[in-house]
């Protein structure tokens, strides 16, 4: 791992450096910090990460494809063989729990914790935690709780991103619903790594620090990562090896049309997700297109909602906008002026979507044309 330092003259904050980590030749984590704060940093390694919280953004998002494996020789254990000698000799919720409490101790955190997944990503239970001595025990809280209280941070772990937390306090409007469960929870900041097996999300784990703000270093994050990744196989994988998952808990599936909440100026109202019809963005809101009446405000952003829909069901279009397939009427090659633009109608939307050109056969494939 290396670090390239790009410095910068800002009116309001000064001389700020821009820090870029990179592994194996590829950028994972570009951060501006005042210059003061990242001289001191270089002179002193041994500050407590919770030092370098002041001056770094509120939350950065760390790559999962490959992580490097620890150096030889680096002052560190090997999370991942630890967490291999579990799951190897013990039945996977067992193993799940040993291998937070070791990690959670090792890496300084205050609480250790799982949470998966139901089949069709629309709800999430928390199944497994460790806690340090006197801090609160929420595991028995937020069962098949709807993923829209998480949308923020959805559509980091669907994308396979691990996101670090810096500063709970400081979590962005469209994180609002997340930000009060973690401050009702006492956290300062939070590490969350998503646990996938054959590229589907199935759950997360991650650590909390509710002492202090803390920011934990990329290459426990990346240990973490190698952590999450033996999990996925133990816990979703052992159908093929032994016959039988170990499923006790598990989240059974969604009703045959479940319910999204929209939140909506004033009140929150549940909708079946087959009636919305289409979703464009409104700058930092959605509209939402119902089958059974008039498009209605939804105040997070498309971003949001694009995280949060099954794939299976819904398909991005253009920059702004998504579509249900199950409502498409029409699909016109030969629209606009020149003839040469694409465009699909909707059951109940009045007016014709623009389809962009890199989500044309993709569309067609979907549509199977």
């Amino acid at each position: 791992m290396s670090n390239f330092v790009y410095g910068r003259l800002s009116a309001t904050s000064g001389f700020t450096a821009t820090v870029t980590t990179r592994i194996a030749g590829k950028p994972e984590i570009y951060r501006a910090i005042p210059f003061r704060l990242y001289l001191s940093s270089v002179m002193n390694e041994q500050l407590y990460p919770s030092d370098h919280s002041i001056g770094l953004p509120p939350y950065e998002l760390i790559a999962t494809n490959e992580p490097p494996c620890p150096a030889v020789g680096q002052p560190t254990h090997d999370w991942a063989y630890l967490a291999a000698t579990h799951l190897i000799g013990s039945p996977a919720k067992t193993a799940i729990a040993a291998i937070l409490e070791e990690t959670g101790k090792l890496a300084g955190a205050d609480r250790a914790w799982m949470f998966e997944y139901s089949d069709d990503l629309l709800r999430f239970r928390n199944t497994d935690e460790w806690v340090r001595g006197g801090v609160s025990s929420h595991v028995d809280e937020l069962q098949q709780t709807p993923v829209t209280m998480i949308g923020w941070l959805h559509q980091w772990l669907v994308a396979g991103k691990a996101v670090m937390i810096n500063d709970v306090a400081r979590l962005p409007r469209p994180a609002r619903a997340l930000q009060a469960e973690m401050l009702r929870q006492n956290d300062k900041s939070v590490l969350c790594v998503p646990v996938l097996h054959e590229g589907r999300l199935r759950g997360c784990i991650g650590f909390d620090a509710t002492r202090a703000l803390r920011r934990w270093p990329i290459e426990e994050i990346h240990q973490l990562v190698r952590c999450a990744k033996l999990i996925g196989i133990a816990r979703y994988g052992r159908t093929q090896t032994y016959g039988a998952r170990d499923d006790a808990g598990a989240i059974p599936s969604a009703e045959t049309d479940p319910v999204v909440h929209l939140h909506m100026p004033g009140r929150t109202r549940g909708v079946p997700l087959s009636s919305i019809v289409g979703l464009r963005s409104a700058k930092d809101y959605t509209q939402i297109w119902l089958k059974d009446e008039a498009a209605v405000l939804d105040l997070r952003p498309l971003s949001f909602w694009i995280g949060l829909l099954p794939k299976a069901n819904f398909l991005r279009i253009h920059r702004t906008a998504v579509i249900n397939l199950a409502h498409v009427t029409e699909l016109d090659r030969h629209s606009g002026p020149t003839k040469q633009a694409w465009a699909v109608r909707l059951r109940r939307a009045g007016e014709t979507w623009t389809v962009s050109r890199p989500y044309r056969q993709e569309l067609r494939s979907r549509l199977g044309i």
